[in-house]
């Protein structure tokens, strides 16, 4: 784990979004702007009114409801006519595992997120260009890193206590919005490898997949941790869209030999603004169709995409002399191997759209990736789910989902595990894959203020690995997580 973010890692967030190609701002009053999670045109019926994904989505605010407390000196109408608009996003959930994991517990955590976008043209005169900033605050435990001991934190917004920067860039839109370039603190979990429709559920790997988040140093350049990018985006029309990021690729620093490898205490501030190390690229291209106004047809996407890291890597099963890691006469220093890729299909669709409406029906996502490089903990990957915005009669704007993801360790992790039960002797479980199924339900009680009761099955946590707290040594037992979330949006 030397070169990873713990995947348990418990984050309370505050997030600054973006004017130009991402998530946009709560709205004061009236329908939800309709923007699609990743600042891709909007696909997804059941794209869920509030989400914790760094991605974001269509959100409205509480303001209207708060009668003369919403806005008690009327700045927001002001600042926007200048070009600066805010938000704030929070969240509050308690999440606890009954049944199995390393130890039974539950938790309390919670998310402040803080967005500020300033529109240079109004306030400078600067065409096409914004800046976008992002901050967390982050408080609680994370159920998954002190209880379940699972791959797929069972919150997207687990991380460390810490108040911290997210992203701080520069947008300038080029050629009548065709092409933009980014510059700045970035995450590539905002733009990149983004469903629409997943962005419902609360697992953390329905966000930011675990595949990319186990296989990056740091977990990569995703919540909680940005990094210093540049990032070109070219839409040239007729549902087409080309993107692709140059990041530094150790956000932390996790990737060096240190007495601490967590990322996220390397950087406890967001600001280290690390720009020496090998580079991390990213891209996709994306096809959405059936995206115009008043296409009888039913929208969806299809995105591929790939990354390549150009640093080194520690193997996962051999030292630097060749021996196995787990050979007595190692030296217990993985040896160094170069780089670390994969390549990602993501699959949106609409199923079913509700007659005379447009943002009510039955929403499907599919995401498959696969890393063939030995550095991989994760070699492949799969997730898939239902959402379904507008079910039950009354509740138009509350949303169902069941999903379920998979990751499967590489081979060379499962071999080190053989490798350590004949050349010591020590009875000990062989890792395969974690798989995850999830049920939740988003109700809105009024425009800006939801809660989610949610549901999960965590088979094999931590692809099937001792338990830590067993002497004899057996497996983490599956377990069930059970969650209530609550968010307010301003």
């Amino acid at each position: 784990m030397s070169r990873r973010s713990n995947p348990g890692a418990l984050p309370v967030a505050l997030a600054l979004t973006t004017l130009a190609g991402s998530p946009a701002l709560a709205q004061p009053t009236g329908r939800p702007v309709y923007e699609g999670a990743g600042g891709d045109p909007r696909i997804a019926v059941a794209q869920p009114e509030s989400t914790s994904q760094a991605s974001g989505g269509y959100v409205r605010s509480i303001e209207p409801s708060l009668g003369p407390f919403g806005d008690p000196l009327g700045l927001r109408p002001l600042l926007k006519e200048r070009g600066i608009e805010y938000s704030l996003t929070y969240i509050a959930e308690t999440l606890g595992n009954p049944v199995g994991g390393i130890r039974q517990g539950a938790i309390v955590e919670d998310r402040l997120n803080l967005r500020l976008n300033l529109d240079l043209q109004r306030l400078a005169g600067w065409d096409g260009a914004t800046v976008h900033a992002n901050a967390y605050f982050i408080h609680g435990t994370g159920l998954s890193r002190y209880d379940v001991g699972n791959l797929l934190a069972a919150s997207v917004i687990e991380a460390l206590p810490a108040s911290r920067l997210y992203t701080l860039w520069l947008d300038q839109q080029l050629f009548d919005g065709k092409l933009g370039i980014r510059i700045g603190q970035q995450a590539a979990d905002t733009e990149f490898f983004v469903s629409q429709t997943a962005t419902l559920f609360v697992n953390s790997t329905f966000g930011w997949p675990a595949i990319t988040a186990l296989d990056l140093p740091s977990g990569g350049p995703a919540y909680p941790l940005a990094t210093p990018a540049i990032r070109a985006k070219y839409v040239p029309g007729n549902g087409f869209s080309l993107q692709a990021g140059l990041y530094d690729g150790d956000p932390a620093g996790a990737n060096r030999p240190g007495d601490d490898p967590e990322g996220q205490r390397l950087d406890r501030t967001g600001t280290n603004f690390r720009t020496r190390d090998p580079a991390l690229v990213v891209a996709e291209a994306t096809y959405a169709f059936n995206t115009q106004e008043g296409s009888k047809e039913l929208p969806g996407d299809i995105t591929v995409g790939g990354w390549q890291h150009f640093g080194r890597f520690e193997s996962l099963r051999f030292d630097q002399t060749g021996l196995p890691l787990a050979d007595p006469n190692s030296t217990g220093i993985g040896r160094r191997l170069r780089g670390n890729a994969g390549i990602y299909a993501v699959y949106d669709q609409t199923l079913y759209r509700e007659s005379g409406k447009d943002d009510e029906g039955l929403g499907f996502f599919l995401r498959a990736a696969w890393s063939p490089t030995r550095s991989s903990l994760v070699s492949a990957y799969l997730d898939t789910g239902l959402a379904y915005k507008g079910l039950l009669p009354g509740r138009d704007n509350d949303t169902v989902g069941l999903s379920l993801a998979q990751a499967r360790l590489s081979d060379d992790a499962r071999r080190s595990d053989i490798d350590t039960i004949v050349l010591t002797g020590t009875p000990m479980p062989r890792r395969r894959a974690e798989t995850v199924i999830e049920a939740t339900y988003q109700a809105v009680l009024v425009p800006g203020f939801t809660v989610q009761p949610d549901a999960q099955l965590i088979l094999h946590p931590g692809g099937g690995i001792a338990n830590p707290r067993d002497p004899e040594g057996r497996r983490v037992c599956n377990a069930a997580v059970l969650g209530l979330r609550a968010t307010v949006q301003y």
